[in-house]
């Protein structure tokens, strides 16, 4: 076009202000189909994770890099908007001690939700602070005294006892039968003061992550759903779910990495 006008290229392209570059530029069409497919793989069984348990879960089976894998992301719709934080006035920090070793301490903790017909049922949670995986999921629609002491009975069984337990001051937790249970195997029973959850961080982050990805995602009919949905996203969290905390490796994997 500029050769019928007797104008050099560069002279034309001054007057037009575009860059040179433009006239050559052919954009390259790129697939982003096995991206896709990788991403909406992931999320049908992950549906609420972020982009960031997206990317270390898929690790070395990642099809491209960050920067396309967050922009086909981003045109899927999946990054979500995060609620805002409060402003707190300032406060104390105390620090959360990590144990150094496995059941040194194990935090534990209710929850409460409700089946799809209206009847309420509450869970017991269990978690080792060392590697912050969950122990148990205790769920039934009423948790006494003794069916937590019989619970971590059957967990002391399996693993071996913890050297104390952090709890809050709930009802089951500060009565005789647990006192009495603790006692009678030398393991110490830590509580937290009232109104302060962040001294039992560990399980309350757990409790969040608990409730986000599993009891708030799905609709449930009885309790054999609620346990059966819990036990397979329990191992999921164990072996698979990449924790920030413990250098982006699941808790079964981090504790394999500190074994002697």
């Amino acid at each position: 076009m500029h050769e019928a006008h007797g104008v050099s290229e560069r002279k034309a392209c001054q007057v037009a202000r575009v860059s040179r570059s433009q006239r050559y530029y052919r954009a390259v069409v790129r697939d982003d189909g096995p991206v896709i497919a990788a991403i909406q793989g992931h999320m049908q069984d992950n549906g609420r994770d972020g982009f960031g348990l997206l990317y270390d879960t898929l690790g070395a089976n990642r099809p491209c890099g960050k920067t396309r894998l967050w922009r086909v992301y981003c045109e899927l719709k999946l990054n979500f908007k995060r609620r805002g934080k409060k402003r707190l006035p300032g406060r104390i920090r105390e620090p959360l001690l990590v144990p150094e070793g496995p059941n040194q301490t194990w935090s534990i903790d209710f929850m409460a939700d409700a089946l799809w017909n209206g009847r309420r049922f509450r869970t017991f949670n269990v978690l080792d602070d060392f590697n912050r995986e969950a122990l148990r999921v205790e769920i039934d629609t009423s948790l006494p005294a003794k069916r937590v002491v019989r619970a971590l009975t059957e967990l002391v069984e399996l693993r071996g006892k913890p050297q104390r337990l952090r709890m809050d001051n709930g009802p089951e937790l500060i009565s005789r039968e647990l006192a009495t249970w603790a006692a009678e195997r030398g393991i110490a029973l830590q509580f937290i003061q009232k109104g302060k959850p962040t001294q039992n961080a560990y399980i309350e982050r757990f409790n969040r992550t608990y409730r986000t990805a599993v009891l708030d995602c799905y609709v449930f009919n009885s309790l054999e759903e609620v346990r059966a949905l819990t036990q397979e996203w329990l191992h999921h969290y164990n072996h698979k779910r990449p924790h920030t905390a413990l250098g982006r490796l699941p808790p079964v994997p981090y504790a394999m990495t500190k074994s002697p």
